[in-house]
């Protein structure tokens, strides 16, 4: 089928609120590459929104996963288990920034339920209900994560009360005139104000904001966010979901930092592509609740676990660490080109290779309105950009 006949099934059969604005549909992909229905090539920067951090079809995953499929390809690991599940526990927990010595995994879907299952179990260990999160944070979707998340549009505008217990402090971002001091002051504030620390069971912070605009949380502030942690009894609670799997230079955001959070959870290009995420913690955190009460039909399928461990094997077959921080490097120095060229162009920032800059108007102001106009040029010329942040400014 063409693109026009897929696109008349889309407007009349897929609901608006989970439609793509394109026109075009995906026929093939390999690498950084992808053909539509009409056998158009496009370069992809998008990357499944942070999913294919080594790549559409990479060999060694699809061989992975076409082994696995000829074996077992679901049972559901609540009724009967399997190798893969348990071989993948075992290397998050090796891999994985998070206090031991002594740790444990459980896997889901995506990175909103890996984020679900950390509230739960955060209050689970800590006998507290209280969450808090940052502005400009993107935690996912359901309803408990997009009380976390902060951006209403385009995510929460229309659907009605969110649950309780949730509270909000700014991130540290300079360029948004917020210090860390002031950030770090807001929390204690909201100590007073808002929910106390004996009843917070965690506070949720993505080492690099993702959605919220690629902004990055310094090592120091990371530092002080723990050590405030561990003044009160709380949890740190680390959202890796876009971050992780060598996004950065490391395989995990928060090891630049040389702190280790008490839950962790990733998703994304945790298996490159298939349907996975996990949450990763110290074993008595992740022993807290009881027996079935973490997991779900298809959590932690076998094809999925296949391919995740097919992709910690690849990275480091292929030294993608290192790649990172070569991309992050050239990725600085375009930027910085770019922003003596283009008067629009400012704020280049990148931790490897998760990178992003922004478009601001003549007053220096955000300027969302190039930013998206930039995306759909792109899209003419046969690149698929995405734009992010709080502001709706910066490419990513």
């Amino acid at each position: 089928m063409t693109n026009q006949e897929l696109n008349d099934l889309k407007n009349r059969f897929v609901a608006n609120g989970a439609a793509t604005p394109t026109t075009q549909f995906a026929e093939r992909a390999e690498n950084a590459e992808l053909w539509d229905a009409d056998g158009n090539r496009w370069i992809d920067f998008a990357g499944g929104i942070g999913v294919l951090n080594l790549g559409h079809r990479h060999p060694k995953i699809v061989a992975a996963v076409e082994a696995q499929l000829k074996k077992v390809m679901h049972t559901s690991a609540a009724v009967i288990s399997y190798a893969p599940y348990v071989q993948l526990c075992q290397k998050l927990c090796e891999l994985t920034p998070v206090r031991g010595p002594e740790r444990k995994a459980m896997l889901v879907n995506t990175g909103a339920e890996a984020l679900e299952n950390a509230v739960k179990i955060a209050r689970a260990a800590t006998g507290r209900t209280g969450i808090i999160t940052f502005d400009g944070a993107f935690h996912g979707r359901t309803m408990m994560t997009l009380a976390m998340t902060g951006k209403v549009l385009p995510y929460k505008n229309d659907f009605g009360p969110m649950p309780g217990d949730v509270f909000r402090a700014p991130f540290p971002n300079p360029l948004h005139g917020i210090s860390e001091e002031a950030s770090l002051n807001a929390i204690r504030t909201l100590f007073k104000t808002d929910i106390a620390p004996h009843r917070t069971a965690a506070i949720v912070i993505e080492p690099v904001q993702g959605e919220g605009g690629f902004y990055i949380a310094s090592p120091d502030y990371l530092k002080a966010l723990r050590a405030l942690c561990d003044e009160h009894g709380i949890l740190l609670i680390a959202d890796e979901v876009q971050s992780g799997f060598a996004r950065t230079g490391k395989l995990f955001a928060l090891e630049h930092s040389g702190i280790e959070a008490d839950i962790l959870t990733t998703a994304k290009s945790l298996a490159n592509g298939m349907p996975l995420s996990a949450v990763v913690g110290s074993a008595k955190v992740m022993d807290a609740s009881g027996p079935n009460s973490l997991g779900g039909t298809y959590s932690g399928n076998p094809l999925s676990c296949a391919a995740a461990l097919a992709v910690i094997e690849a990275i480091e077959e292929e030294d993608i660490l290192a790649r990172s921080e070569q991309m992050g490097k050239m990725l600085a120095e375009r930027f910085a080109v770019w922003e003596e060229r283009f008067p629009a162009v400012a704020h280049g920032r990148q931790l490897g290779a998760m990178a992003a800059f922004e478009l601001l108007n003549s007053d220096g102001k955000p300027d969302p309105q190039l930013t998206a106009a930039l995306c759909a040029k792109a899209r003419e010329k046969g690149l698929i950009l995405l734009s992010c942040g709080f502001y709706g400014n910066s490419i990513r």
